[in-house]
Order: C-alpha cells, then structure tokens, then sequence
C-alpha cells in the first residue's frame, strides 16, 4: 500500500479565505476558498467523467463555513454557497497544493474558453502580494509565477 503524506494542521483563514495544510513531510500549502470550491472532488462539480464535469463560475467570493475531519483520510468542507458534497482526502489536498499553478491556469483557460472571466483580484496573486508562498515543498525548487 502506497503511503502518502498525512497532515499535521489545518488552519481556515477567514478574513484572506484561505485554508493552510501542513503536512507530515514536511510541505505547507496556501489554498484559497475559491480554488477549492473550483476544484471540489464531488460528482455534482466532477461529474462521472470528465465530459459530464460542470465548470464553476461566480465563487470569486466563497468561503469556507466549517470544517469536519471524516476518519483519518479526508476533509468535508462547508462552503457558504450552500455547497458541502464531496470529501477531500488527503492525498487529493496533497495534490491541490502541490499543483496549485498548473490546476489554476486549466481552469482560468476553462473560463476563457467558456467565454467566462473571475471577476476581482486572482486569489494566489494576492497572497504572493501579502509575501506568502503558495506551496512549500521541502526539496522543491521555488514556484515562480507566470503569465495569467
């Protein structure tokens, strides 16, 4: 059985909507309300497969309302539009962190695509602006941001 990193703090960030995760080996990811809720594992964002899945738009706004901790695998997460389906195990959090950039330019280009756009300031930008770091991985070259 394959062994993934587990966390050791989850912290919800109200004012910034921004949910920090320290991980067991060492990472610390900065995920925002939004990008969460974009990328929420349930079937009604998901779909059954990936021509079923639905684009999220207008959660430039959304926060977090609570948290459960479900066993010791996953994270339910409450959104304040209502939304609550879906569980974030770890090792899918681990993976939002991880590829934070590359996830949030598809999903910008999903927008554009749709003919859609975020209204507001990009989220990730802003906290890099705040001088924090989106991703910390230990032995991870540092992400530079690139070309929205």
């Amino acid at each position: 059985m394959e062994q993934h990193p587990n966390p050791t703090e989850i912290q919800l960030h109200q004012k910034s909507r921004v949910l920090e995760l320290s991980f067991d080996d060492g990472a610390r990811f900065r995920l925002p309300c939004e990008y969460l809720r974009v990328y929420s594992p349930s079937a009604e964002v998901r779909g059954h497969s990936p021509a079923t899945a639905k684009l999220q738009v207008d959660k430039e706004g959304v926060g977090i309302t609570d948290l459960k901790q479900i066993g010791h695998y996953a994270l339910k997460i409450f959104f304040d539009d209502g939304h609550n389906s879906g569980l974030y195990d770890w090792p899918y959090l681990y993976k939002l962190g991880r590829a934070w950039q590359p996830l949030w330019l598809d999903y910008l280009r999903q927008l554009r695509d749709a003919g859609r756009q975020r209204q507001g300031p990009d989220p990730f930008e802003v906290m890099k602006a705040d001088g924090l770091t989106p991703s910390a991985i230990p032995g991870a070259a540092p992400v530079v941001s690139g070309e929205h």
